[in-house]
């Protein structure tokens, strides 16, 4: 079973093309999608006594974890030690899963791959990217995102450029949704043939 590991900054389209490989029959594990389900159970005690008050009915309010994060963002290094150990136990118990399926192929969504250092967990490495206009655009346009938040946002992530030299294969969104689709098909093909890296120049 190949390990596929996508990736890309805010904004790139990681999660449309996360989509694209699951449309074309790939398993796809959404860390993103683990963390909210995670902040409704798993991880409501230890963060919110982390971060004191952030508990509403219940569950982790992402907007008040937010809020006290912009206050201090070194809370970021606490909020990844409670939270990192429990979304690697959901993708173990994932890709256990999907080998006993019988899965050639299967994909882990994971924002801070490389930030991380969960490409070590992974056979290859897809980067979704696109022009930094059309990613600035994209961001922007983001119901409640500022100038601001972009910013404390990107200085979080590995830069654009370096994660492209780091990529085994690259998906370029910004060319719209067929293109996109047509190269997540060709990574797909070129994987089960046998090809585990393109060398970008």
């Amino acid at each position: 079973m190949i390990v596929i590991g996508l990736t890309g900054s805010i904004g790139m389209g990681k999660t449309t093309t996360a989509g694209m490989f699951r449309d074309a029959g790939i398993p796809v594990n959404d860390s993103d999608a683990v963390v909210h389900d995670l902040y409704r159970t798993d991880a409501v005690k230890p963060v919110g006594e982390a971060f004191p008050g952030s508990i509403r009915e219940g569950a982790i309010d992402r907007v008040e974890l937010a809020r006290q994060l912009s206050l201090d963002p070194g809370g970021f290094s606490r909020l990844e030690a409670v939270v990192h150990p429990l979304v690697r136990d959901r993708e173990k118990q994932f890709l256990a899963r999907q080998r006993l399926a019988g899965a050639d192929l299967v994909l882990l969504d994971i924002p801070l791959l490389f930030e991380t250092g969960a490409e070590k967990r992974v056979d290859v490495v897809v980067v979704a990217t696109c022009d930094p206009q059309i990613q600035r655009q994209r961001v922007l346009a983001r119901p409640g995102m500022t100038e601001e938040k972009f910013k404390l946002i990107l200085n979080r992530q590995l830069p654009d450029s370096q994660k492209r030299d780091r990529a085994d294969f690259l998906v370029d969104t910004g060319c719209g949704l067929d293109q996109a689709k047509k190269r997540v098909e060709q990574i797909i093909n070129l994987l089960r043939s046998g090809i585990r890296s393109e060398k970008h120049a």
